[in-house]
């Protein structure tokens, strides 16, 4: 049966809303399939408001993957805000899906990706506006099947009383596996329900289904153990790694938003995952080995995308895009090719020792010079060699250096507050590095009108990472230390004009660390927010630090154990964590050594460049490092007047 639009009754909704035009879909790009012609329809949601939801990269890769399929068909929906929220209820509108405003409640599958735990919240907005209950265990097979995804899900213990299962790792291949499953369990008649459906997901070894583990636990609060409760269910679940990016070229036709968001650009992932071993880092460690795409790969998608979208900027996303073994040709090439179209190039935040002068040339050859940003994210030596950040001072003052030298007037730094081991002097040396980069940028520029921004965020610890033993900072030493260097910074008559200062106050992070690094236990927190009002938390306007100690206080008692018991107490190596059934691919005993070598100050080098430091991946997950040259290059492009088709 056909599904019927809710736009009729959302229409009326929208004249009394800020931002209508979120909710109306028909983005360039988008996709709208019959219904009736598919068996498996998945609804994908960015758990945050369209202009976050739209540009991200996962959501919009699996939406393009799935809709290629025969017989399926992908939508998507974003949280709406809190004034529609309102309207929504008051007259009996479900959470729709921006494309063709269907309920997200009439799909099969409910897919939700999580890049922050702080979107944990929306998840239950969305499925109480969907009419789908909020527990796992009150849905029938007339509900979709809710998944997790994203960074986020590595640890999905927080939520699993609200989701049917966990996919985590690389989702591409994952969803149309899943797809399969699902189409064969519907063909059959839905045999043994929901129940079955879920056992055939999770015996695949790739899906965790939280209803099928039971968690038991210590006088303490510890946990015990955490153990199957039927036959037929793995003791560990394990990460998807697509290999060879060649042959996932997606998007390949991205979106184009309506309203405005928060990149306004074209994207192409240039590589996947990181060996730089920034023991901070959770995306780096879960996201290994690296896999580079090759330089024709990625040349075709820009082609390919640009012709798509109409976009007059390319990001060229990865976590360390100045990485790439062939950055330098592929920055030359683009830029060449481009040159008469004005198509501008970005990297996120470039390192310290990756900058050099013609890659950023290339960068702003075509496009506008903005300014840079860098990420020391330790303000000394001694505590960037504690979270393997291999950059010295010497490195920044020689990079900035060389950009106040060639033209640039404002550079960003991006630093860290609350690191393991951190002292106050260590967070006050921020202040001596950022006057040392005006001093020698004015010195080499010939002049005082430059700036440097020091953006700080506050430090969580993460699941997979070699940090996750380690103590969170307080909300009220971190507010101290950066008050400290607030100060230090005003200071400076010479230099404190010309630096910017910028930082969070440690009060979100602390309901982050509660959810990155909590068990199910926590999901009692994190409906009595919910259910006392709470939504947006990522954002600062909506995100209420006393309603989640409050709902904290009162959630927890029954267990023994409070928020400073999964934030800011130190775990010892027996304890068994959460997220230990889920497989990162990452040797426990490595991380663990990783984290005694951060306390005594010791650094570990790239595996790109040097011997396998055992860190398991790539035996566990049957993967390999991935990575250049291919020693070709991105020739220009150019149409062929005489209508000969295309040349080179």
């Amino acid at each position: 049966m056909p599904v019927e639009s809710v736009f009729p009754r959302l229409e009326a909704l929208l004249p009394h809303v800020q931002k209508p035009i979120q909710y109306v879909g028909g983005e360039l790009n988008s996709t709208v399939k019959d219904w009736d012609a598919c068996d498996v329809r998945w609804a994908l949601m960015y758990p945050d408001a369209y202009e976050v939801g739209l540009p991200n990269q996962g959501v919009m890769i699996l939406y393009e993957v799935l809709n290629e399929r025969e017989g399926v068909l992908a939508e998507r929906t974003y949280s709406v805000w809190p004034d529609l929220e309102e309207l929504m209820r008051k007259q009996g509108v479900p959470q729709f899906t921006v494309d063709a405003h269907r309920p997200v409640g009439a799909f099969d599958v409910f897919g939700v990706s999580f890049s922050t735990e702080l979107g944990y919240t929306n998840l239950l907005t969305a499925l109480d506006l969907s009419g789908i209950p909020l527990t796992a265990a009150e849905r029938t097979e007339d509900h979709p099947v809710v998944v997790a995804g994203g960074h986020a899900a590595f640890n999905p213990e927080p939520i699993a009383e609200f989701i049917d299962c966990a996919v985590i790792g690389d989702g591409e291949q994952a969803v149309l596996d899943m797809t399969e499953i699902i189409r064969a369990w519907k063909a059959e008649g839905r045999p043994g329900g929901r129940e079955e459906l879920l056992f055939r997901l999770a015996r695949t070894g790739g899906v965790y289904v939280p209803a099928f583990y039971d968690v038991e636990y210590l006088p303490d609060g510890r946990i015990a153990r955490v153990v199957p409760n039927r036959s037929g269910v793995p003791w560990r679940v394990s990460k998807h790694t697509v290999m060879d990016l060649d042959e996932w070229p997606y998007p390949k036709k991205p979106l184009v938003p309506l309203a405005e968001t928060v990149h306004e650009r074209m994207s192409v992932e240039i590589f996947r995952g990181c060996t730089r071993g920034c023991r901070f880092c959770q995306a780096g460690m879960i996201t290994r080995p690296v896999r580079e795409r090759s330089i024709t790969g990625i040349g075709e998608m820009v082609e390919q995308g640009l012709q798509a979208t109409g976009f007059e900027e390319v990001g060229l996303l990865s976590l360390s895009s100045a990485d790439h073994s062939e950055i330098a040709d592929i920055t030359k090439g683009l830029a060449d090719r481009y040159t008469d179209d004005k198509i501008g190039l970005s990297l996120p935040s470039t390192r310290v020792d990756a900058f050099n002068i013609d890659l950023a040339n290339e960068l702003t050859r075509n496009g506008r010079r903005s300014g840079l940003t860098f990420a020391p994210e330790g303000g000394s030596e001694r505590i960037r060699k504690v979270i393997n950040k291999m950059v010295t001072e010497d490195d920044l003052i020689r990079t900035v250096a060389t950009a106040y030298g060639n033209g640039w007037r404002q550079v960003k730094l991006y630093f860290m507050c609350g690191l393991p081991t951190e002292t106050d002097e260590d967070v006050l040396q921020i202040a001596e590095l950022a006057t040392k980069v005006i001093a020698k940028g004015r010195e080499v520029s010939g002049s005082n009108d430059i700036r440097c921004t020091v953006s700080i965020g506050g430090f969580v610890p993460k699941p997979h990472t070699p940090f996750q033993w380690a103590p969170q900072l307080s909300p009220e030493e971190t507010d101290d230390r950066l008050a400290k260097l607030r100060d230090a910074i005003r200071a400076d008559k010479r230099y404190g004009r010309s630096i910017g200062f910028r930082y969070h106050d440690g009060k979100p992070g602390i309901v982050e660390g509660l959810l990155s690094r909590g068990d199910r236990r926590v999901g009692a927190v994190i409906r009595a927010v919910y259910e006392a009002g709470g939504r947006f938390d990522g954002w600062r306007e909506y995100f209420s630090y006393d309603l989640w100690m409050r709902s904290a206080a009162t959630a927890l008692a029954p267990y023994g154990v409070d928020v400073d018991w999964y934030t800011t107490r130190e775990r010892g190596y027996e304890e068994v964590l959460p997220w230990d059934h889920l497989d990162s691919g990452l040797d426990k005993d490595w991380l663990w050594e990783d984290w005694q070598d951060a306390l005594d100050e010791t650094e570990v080098e790239d595996c790109r460049w040097t011997p396998c430091f055992d860190c398991g991946v790539c035996p566990q997950m049957d993967t390999h490092i991935q990575i250049g040259p291919t020693g070709k290059k991105l020739l220009p492009l150019q149409v062929v007047k005489s209508g000969a088709g295309q040349g080179k």
